[in-house]
């Protein structure tokens, strides 16, 4: 069986510190946001920011929590 594919699709409980560490990073991502949503125009490219933003702290979640 493929380790990461394995792994990649499991459920990972939250351990530990990782709740806190989930925090910090959406509390930063939402500064993040909230500076967007105030200096940018209301565009497309605006939206693809906020999506991207979301993405990245999906990622960085998964980060966590699969490693």
């Amino acid at each position: 069986m493929n380790a990461q594919i394995e792994n990649n699709f499991t459920y990972h409980p939250p351990k530990e510190d990782q709740p806190e560490k989930y925090t910090k990073i959406r509390e930063k991502a939402k500064e993040l946001a909230l500076l967007i949503d105030q200096e940018c125009p209301n565009s497309r490219e605006k939206s693809l920011a906020m999506t991207k933003l979301e993405e990245t702290v999906m990622w960085a979640n998964a980060s966590i929590a699969r490693n």
